[in-house]
């Protein structure tokens, strides 16, 4: 195995513009020694990550990072900008940037070198060695970590030798009770976790140790990374006073810290201000705060609390929740219906029960039985949609009310629409509930019996006698709205279905899109049908164009997107639109414009044609159960034909454009792009 970084790896001179241009140079030079195998595949992924969130620091760090199968071995590469480069950092452009590159499946061994690197940012001697280093083989050993000499005891002397006693502790004229103080610390106990868990995870554990130690409390840090995790000692956990969560990903096994004073946020933050953290939970455990940060409105879904979101950003999240948690629902009881259908025919649903009359000889009681499972599945669909919600909101403390809302949703007629209403109804009750203080001696009981009870009591009242009737009003106007769409009013919803589907491949406004049609489906009649159709679709058309275009066109992409263009084939069929976000990563001003005008006409056309759909997934192998399945197709091959082509000119235009422009600036940043 080589060495994590060599001097071929370090440029102290990195005269790059922008952060795209440092990453590639210094990828360049490992593609250079054979540890990247396709720069542009590594690139693209390295690009990914930094969407997901900046990768500057303060102090002038920028640490570029990803996991990428296009790396044979964990490598590092540094370099140092005179100008600075702009990674997002609050406090200015970075001049010490670090390109970390891991292996898809990269072993615990190397990974621990990377994490142990991150806790050297944390320590100013080291950057400032950095920041002096003149000659790219001693940055290399300064980054490895290599051990100077061993000085002899002999060489040391006795000066040496007495600095290694240790220090005689000062008398102290304190009374008992400030020695019992000063015996018994603060103890608290922190999580870091980011996306990739290789750089911010350990540089949070560092940053919040390091605050802990100045701050004279006792802090252990568990660090959720890629290279697995240690789980805190239980008996350290039930010691300690105060829980610090600094994280992107969801804490593993997060129900042991429960009951305790915590604090919630996003990782960067335990990077940032770690003192600040400590002192928040600190002021938590003195008033005998011990609810989670869900009180303030920060729970699962909306932990970010250094960002600053708006109320749209936190609602988006909550119904987020609560769609991805129904949708395995939706997927399991409509396919069962439709396959019910597809056997039986659309009068099975008047078939008796099938605990009471099942013949094993005949069809007609299998496709019963299908959509009796089935129709059980769905029946849950709009209580997980408000529970999980309400989930999203405050957390576990959610859950009943917002069952209970859901579930009463359904008794009033309320529908898809009442779901979310009483989803974000518990939730802000439950929210409502911890914010008041209690003594502590019903803390306890709190969250298992006060909560719950006050909650659903609340939630019951508010769905039963004020909102469930004219929510269940305007949900029969919808409904009665889909039923009568044709002609032009069809087709124009089917191009904004189209738009919201293709426009950020499987992102909020996709599942919006995708829960409002599945919501139809909760009473279907031929307007919800037509919507469903259009919906699915126009998802197929994005990873399908691509797969046309990867095949058509092979030349205009890097060789990693040619490999990828050929699972989008299997992908696109099976209604997975997520399978063209390599491509949208890479790309995004070409591939994204041209899938949105390829699902706007599939959308529109699904819906003139009259397509209907009962099946709320599974692309080409539900064909069968589709209303105008031929017309069908020919929607979806006319989108994707469409976007394919698009996607083929645009590119097509940019690599004639490229040698004009790059030409006069042939001796610009080597290595950079000339397109967008």
């Amino acid at each position: 195995m080589s060495e994590l970084i060599t001097a071929e790896l370090v440029d102290l001179d990195l005269s790059a513009g922008s952060k795209e241009a440092a990453a590639r140079s210094l990828a360049e030079r490992m593609a250079g020694l054979g540890r990247v195998t396709d720069l542009d595949g590594f690139l693209a992924d390295v690009a990914a990550r930094e969407a997901q969130m900046p990768t500057g620091l303060d102090g002038g760090i920028g640490i570029p990072h990803c996991r990428s199968a296009h790396v044979t071995e964990p490598t590092l590469a540094f370099g140092r900008s005179t100008a600075g480069i702009d990674f997002g950092a609050a406090d200015g452009p970075a001049d010490l940037i670090f390109l970390i590159a891991a292996p898809a499946g990269g072993d615990a061994d190397h990974l621990s070198i990377l994490s142990t690197l991150a806790r050297h940012l944390m320590d100013e001697e080291f950057t400032g060695a950095l920041r002096r280093a003149d000659d790219p083989a001693a940055a290399a050993a300064l980054i490895r970590g290599d051990e100077p000499e061993a000085v002899t005891e002999a060489e040391a002397g006795p000066e040496a030798e007495a600095a290694t006693e240790p220090a005689a502790e000062p008398e102290s004229d304190a009374g008992p009770e400030a020695k019992a103080a000063l015996a018994t610390p603060f103890k608290i106990v922190a999580v870091t976790s980011c996306p990739t868990g290789i750089a911010h995870t350990y540089m949070a554990a560092e940053a919040l140790a390091k605050a802990g130690k100045e701050a004279g409390v006792e802090l252990v840090v568990e660090t959720q990374g890629s290279a697995g995790f240690k789980r805190l000692a239980p008996e350290v956990v039930a010691a300690a006073d105060g829980v610090i969560f600094a994280h992107d990903v969801e804490v593993r096994d997060k129900a042991r810290f429960a009951g305790k004073p915590t604090v919630d946020v996003g990782v960067k933050a335990g990077v940032n201000r770690p003192a600040e953290l400590i002192a928040e939970v600190r002021e938590k455990a003195a008033r005998g705060d011990v609810c989670a940060p869900a009180a303030a409105g920060s729970a699962p879904m909306d932990r970010d609390g250094e960002a600053g979101d708006g109320f749209g950003t936190r609602l988006r999240k909550w119904l987020m929740t609560g769609v991805s948690y129904m949708v395995p629902f939706v997927a399991a009881g409509g396919l069962l219906i439709a396959l019910a259908f597809a056997i039986g025919g659309y009068g099975i649903n008047k078939a008796p029960s099938v605990a009471e009359h099942f013949v094993w000889t005949e069809s007609a009681s299998w496709a019963a039985l299908l959509f009796q499972i089935g129709s059980v599945a769905f029946g849950f669909l709009v209580p997980v949609l408000a529970g999980f919600i309400a989930y999203g909101m405050a957390d576990r403390p959610g859950l009943v009310p917002g069952f209970v809302g859901g579930a009463i949703a359904l008794t009033v007629n309320a529908g898809f629409l009442g779901g979310l209403i009483a989803g974000l109804i518990a939730g802000a009750v439950v929210m409502a509930v911890q914010r008041v203080r209690v003594a502590p001696a019903l803390r306890g009981i709190m969250p298992v019996v006060v909560i719950p009870l006050i909650s659903s009591a609340v939630v019951g009242f508010l769905m039963f006698l004020v909102v469930g009737k004219p929510i269940a009003a305007l949900q029969k106007a919808l409904t009665d709205w889909l039923s009568g769409l044709s002609g032009a009013n069809a087709v124009i919803l089917g191009v904004i279905l189209g738009l919201m589907m293709t426009f950020d491949l499987g992102g909020p406004l996709n599942k919006v899109a995708y829960a409002f049609a599945v919501g139809g489906l909760a009473n279907p009649n031929d307007g919800s049908l037509k919507v469903m159709a259009a919906v699915m679709a126009a998802g197929m058309v994005p990873p399908l164009a691509m797969a046309v275009a990867t095949t058509v066109r092979g030349g205009l992409f890097t060789r990693t997107e040619r490999e990828n263009g050929k699972a989008a084939w299997v992908l696109g069929a099976s209604f997975i639109t997520e399978g063209a976000i390599p491509f949208a990563a890479a790309d995004p001003l070409r591939v994204i414009p041209s899938a949105m005008a390829g699902g706007a006409v599939t959308g529109a056309l699904s819906m003139a044609f009259g397509c209907t759909l009962r099946a709320p997934h599974g692309g080409v192998f539900v064909v069968p159960l589709i209303g105008q399945p031929l017309l069908y197709l020919v929607a979806v091959l006319a989108g994707t034909a469409v976007t394919a082509a698009l996607v083929v000119l645009l590119k097509g235009l940019r690599k004639t454009a490229a040698p004009a422009v790059a030409a006069p600036e042939a001796t610009a940043v080597a290595g950079e792009p000339a397109g967008v």
